[in-house]
């Protein structure tokens, strides 16, 4: 078995341009982001081992928040999620996969999850 590190971050609400139908461009809607990154595993992770030798949580945060662009319309929330992993992967050659689930909060009717899912690989 090989050893892994995945980093997480949950549950962002996010203001995004997004949609397809004419009642949802020209304004955010509010997606429920989640994020997995496996990242490079150190190791061994000692009491006063250096931030270094993982990732930052907030650069995951802000992959889903301030790194997306201002005024961009994205059709879908497909490219909302491949910019997202992008994104990470940019930010850090030791990020080898990158998941992130979307859930259109705007569209639910009964509180159901309506989204996606999105994993890729390092290439």
């Amino acid at each position: 078995m090989n050893d892994s590190l995945t980093l997480e971050v949950e549950d962002l609400v996010v203001d995004v341009l997004t949609g397809i139908y004419s009642e949802e461009t020209g304004k955010p809607q509010p997606l429920r982001i989640s994020i997995a990154v496996d990242l490079a595993v150190a190791d061994k992770y000692e009491p006063d081992t250096h931030l270094s030798a993982s990732k930052n949580y907030m650069n995951l945060k802000f992959a889903a928040t301030d790194a997306l662009p201002a005024g961009v319309h994205f059709k879908l929330i497909e490219a909302v999620g491949d910019h997202i992993c992008e994104t990470l992967f940019l930010q850090d050659e030791r990020v080898n996969r990158v998941k992130v689930k979307i859930v259109k909060l705007a569209i639910a009717e009964a509180d159901e999850k309506i989204g996606m899912t999105l994993v890729r690989y390092r290439r």
